[in-house]
């Protein structure tokens, strides 16, 4: 999975196992990690640890939104699409193919329902269907664009960044395009090879005027989605395809929103944070879990739900320092280990140590090699 997780090493009390990790190209944490299994053989070795199993596990039943029923990952983002078309009469999905349903059904019996000028096809352009997104939210509608795969999104980079993102700011709050909200199939699936398994996200989460959103199951996507819509700044909103139809839940049939920009702490631990979003909070479930059986590890667990801007109070609140990789690095560090650095090292002592996964490409075959030089 793309959506590399973070391991955040607090407090001069960990264990030994962890205490003695070394910085440099090797990380005995992630290679104990890979002997946890007694029978595992070196060829298994490689295999574990280039293919990422999970197994999902549905959250609770929420309470507080009303009557649930069940639905997989894509039926949820169907439903937060019917509950905005129903209440918002300016309200207007677009997209290739969306008018059949779309490639992963997420728009399907939506055209039928609310007729063709609402949901409608465009033409193969991921330029053109931003641009046009822009232009129908400057003019007052709510507009849900779909790019096809988030691999695609790269045309639409110039329109999403120069236009989407600026244009609140360069005329001064006096018009913006805060209607806007930008859908993709986001992450691998393990049979989309290197044009159908990318997950883009670094590369907005640098931009200023705009929001980018990544849930972990049906519940917060439709929660998550609806809140993209209802924001007044253009959003985008990464759906991971993996987890369409394998992550199922009782989700609630009306609208609710879930709040963007704040983390969720899915468990709770003394001596490893470990920072994650989309799949990968399922994979870091299971690696959490192994880590405390085998190593005596307490593992705490966040799931960062909203990419930027991100919940720097949540994390900073439970790290004393912190590296990262996917292109966010130099905020995490300035953030977490840059001025609240000093009172948590004087709280806790100076003994903290940085683990950070390697930055990698994954094919449908598991990991490619590393280009000379990479970043370790």
């Amino acid at each position: 999975m793309a959506a590399a997780a973070r391991f955040l090493l607090r407090g001069a009390g960990s264990k030994a196992s962890i205490a003695n990790v070394n910085i440099g190209d090797q990380s005995l944490f992630g290679i104990t990690l890979l002997r946890l299994s007694p029978n595992c053989s070196s060829q298994t070795k490689t295999q574990r640890r280039n293919a990422a199993h999970f197994t999902y596990h549905p959250d609770p039943v929420p309470t507080e939104y009303g009557p649930t029923t069940k639905m997989n990952l894509f039926q949820s983002v169907t439903s937060a699409l019917d509950n905005t078309l129903a209440s918002d009469p300016t309200a207007v999905i677009f997209g290739e193919d969306v008018a059949f349903g779309g490639v992963f059904r997420c728009t399907v019996g939506l055209r039928d329902k609310y007729g063709k000028d609402r949901v409608f096809n465009t033409p193969l352009c991921e330029q053109g269907i931003v641009g046009f997104g822009i232009g129908a939210a400057v003019a007052g509608a709510t507009a849900i664009a779909e790019i096809q795969f988030a691999d695609y999104i790269y045309p639409a980079f110039d329109q999403i960044v120069n236009e989407a993102a600026k244009y609140r700011y360069r005329s001064g709050n006096l018009f913006d395009c805060g209607n806007l909200t930008i859908r993709a199939p986001w992450g691998c699936v393990g049979h989309g090879s290197l044009y159908h398994s990318q997950s883009p996200e670094a590369f907005f989460a640098h931009c200023p005027g705009i929001k980018v959103v990544i849930p972990r199951g049906p519940v917060q996507c439709k929660g998550l989605l609806l809140s993209c819509i209802a924001d007044q700044n253009p959003c985008i909103f990464f759906e991971p395809k993996i987890l369409y139809r394998a992550a199922v839940e009782q989700v609630p049939t009306e609208a609710y929103t879930i709040p963007l920009s704040q983390a969720e702490v899915i468990q709770e631990g003394s001596d490893v944070t470990l920072v994650a979003w989309g799949t990968q909070i399922h994979v870091l479930r299971e690696v959490a879990n192994m880590a405390q059986e085998k190593l005596g590890v307490s593992c705490e667990l966040i799931d960062l739900q909203t990419i930027l801007p991100w919940d720097t109070e949540t994390v900073c609140k439970t790290t004393a320092h912190a590296c990262s990789s996917c292109g966010l690095r130099s905020e995490l560090l300035m953030k977490v280990g840059g001025q609240d650095r000093t009172a948590a090292y004087q709280s806790r002592g100076s003994n903290h140590r940085r683990l950070c996964c390697r930055d990698q490409l994954h094919s449908a075959r598991g990991v490619l090699p590393q280009p000379r030089g990479a970043h370790r």
